[in-house]
């Protein structure tokens, strides 16, 4: 798959100013929006918001800002190369959000649904879309602890081949909610393919990087 960048000239007439808006930008207060939903749905939880099974309802609504927050992750270079419009400086903080909420999707399933640590391994080794997810996350791990500018220093090139992890840890988010839904619905798959046609666009990307 290749990619189809817009003229050079329609790019600079697009993207230069909002370019121009974005560098004005900072990028904390993506860090501050981001604590806003799951603050939301645990008052909504303790106000009895969130239906008949508050605990799930918050389980599933914390997988899913994950997982649209990987997309987005995904999504800032195929953008930069197909429009110009940079959101590189934001990268950063979508990740780290990213980490945030499939934590907190963990720690909810573990504290409030399972709630014993024997069931929770448990569950890891008999549940399969439990296992790949939890595998998804330690790789996780790595990637937030190095999400800093000393990291980047440090690790030189290293540093971009840890990172990318972010596609292997993004197939493995759109896979557990694939194995876990029951049936065939739509909504897991629609995930899946977007995340699969966002990691091809970036194939021919770097091979025109090593030319």
């Amino acid at each position: 798959m290749s990619v189809i960048a817009l003229p050079t000239q329609v790019q600079r007439s697009i993207a230069d100013p909002v370019n121009r808006v974005l560098r004005k930008l900072p990028a904390w207060p993506l860090y501050i929006l981001g604590a806003l939903p799951p603050a939301w749905l645990y008052w909504a939880a303790l106000n009895d918001r969130l239906g008949v099974d508050p605990v799930k309802e918050m389980e599933h609504q914390m997988g899913l800002w994950g997982l649209w927050l990987i997309i987005a992750t995904l999504t800032v270079t195929p953008l930069r190369t197909v429009t110009g419009i940079s959101l590189l400086k934001f990268r950063r903080a979508l990740g780290l959000l990213t980490f945030f909420y499939i934590t907190l999707h963990m720690l909810v399933w573990m504290y409030y649904d399972v709630q014993f640590l024997s069931q929770v391994w448990a569950d890891i080794v008999k549940r399969p879309y439990i296992t790949i997810g939890m595998a998804g996350l330690l790789l996780m791990v790595p990637l937030a602890l190095t999400s800093n500018t000393w990291s980047i220093r440090k690790l030189g090139r290293r540093w971009r081949q840890l990172h990318k992890l972010v596609y292997a840890v993004a197939i493995l988010g759109a896979l557990h909610f694939v194995i876990l839904v029951k049936g065939f619905q739509l909504e897991p798959i629609l995930y899946m393919a977007a995340i699969l046609v966002l990691l091809a666009l970036r194939f021919p990307i770097l091979a025109k990087k090593r030319r």
